[in-house]
């Protein structure tokens, strides 16, 4: 089940933290949009208006095979980072992968380009876009001579995304921190542990906003999720059952998580790997949420959230490195 980020911190922070659904959420700095030097081994690509990101090729091979890594909840860039935390998590998991060989795209969830545009609307906010931007991405580099083997990878939320997205022809697919069951129980069982009141009238409200799309008695408590302007959002991504859709892709899944992760615990990657018994499985020793290696409890793992500077764990990159080029036409 998923952990509070902080045991300090209020229980609606921890679920809005956990399911990204502060959208509109803090301020970005228009101006520091992080991005790579133009190289030939870096490139600016803009797939659509909503779908820009970053290109990384490893510069002594043809051909390589491409991982698209898809970001988590919340308005998530191409780094991993979010406004008011920057930890660089997925800059990091890219620039790793290239070092070995693997080319990557990594690109900005269409929310930040809309809060940047000054035309966000969080009533606007649907969860299928972020499953058809995945699709777009990887339909745009299927048509394309210049890779191998094509895999996604998802981080959290991006989990979900991204294996749904790979049913439309990906060669392979990772789950990176993602949940094992719909988004409602998800929240039902932290609540379980952290809010034990609220449990029955979530348990009523999510199933009136499953029966109907809407839902207008809930608990007051819980009004940052059930929220009028959220309620789509969560009608949709509460459909999803990422167990059932694992299980159903004909392609090579890895299923990671880490031991330190305070947001999604190893038993929803157990739940993944139960639904999907031929996927590889790997929990990786001390790393957590955001992907790095933690092995000081307490404050240093809430740290590492805003940490630019801590590159993510060796084992990680090793266990996807390993995936790619054992499923791709070339051997490592």
């Amino acid at each position: 089940m998923l952990r509070q980020f902080n045991p300090g911190r209020k229980l609606l922070f921890s679920l809005l933290f956990v399911t990204g659904l502060a959208f509109g959420q803090g301020a970005f700095d228009l101006n520091k949009n992080p991005q790579e030097k133009q190289s030939l081994s870096s490139s600016e690509l803009t797939i659509s208006p909503l779908i820009q990101g970053t290109l990384l090729m490893p510069e002594s091979e043809s051909k390589p095979p491409l991982v698209l890594i898809i970001p988590g909840s919340g308005p998530t860039d191409r780094n991993g980072n979010q406004p008011m935390m920057s930890n660089n998590s997925l800059k990091f998991l890219a620039k790793g992968l290239q070092e070995r060989g693997i080319a990557t795209f990594r690109y900005d969830k269409r929310v930040i380009h809309q809060i940047r545009q000054g035309n966000f609307q969080e009533q606007d906010v649907q969860f299928n876009d972020f499953i058809n931007d995945a699709r777009q991405a990887l339909s745009y580099f299927k048509d394309s001579p210049a890779f191998d083997k094509i895999f996604i990878a998802g981080h959290s939320q991006g989990s979900l995304v991204g294996m749904v997205a790979a049913e439309e022809g990906a060669d392979g697919f990772i789950s990176i921190a993602g949940a094992g069951q719909s988004i409602d129980q998800v929240v039902i069982d932290q609540l379980s542990l952290q809010l034990p009141g609220a449990v029955p009238g979530a348990a009523a409200a999510f199933k009136t906003l499953k029966e109907t799309g809407r839902v207008d008695n809930f608990p007051q408590e819980l009004s940052t999720i059930f929220r009028p302007s959220l309620q789509a959002f969560m009608y949709e991504w509460m459909s999803y059952d990422p167990a059932k859709i694992l299980g159903d892709l004909n392609i090579p899944v890895l299923i990671i998580n880490g031991t330190s992760d305070l947001q999604v615990s190893e038993q929803e990657a157990q739940l993944l790997k139960k639904g999907a018994p031929n996927a590889e499985f790997n929990l990786i020793l001390n790393m957590n949420h955001v992907l790095k290696t933690i092995e000081e409890q307490g404050l240093a793992n809430g740290k590492s959230y805003n940490d630019p500077n801590l590159p993510v764990s060796s084992e990680l990159l090793k266990v996807i490195d390993e995936f790619v080029k054992k499923n791709s036409t070339k051997s490592p």
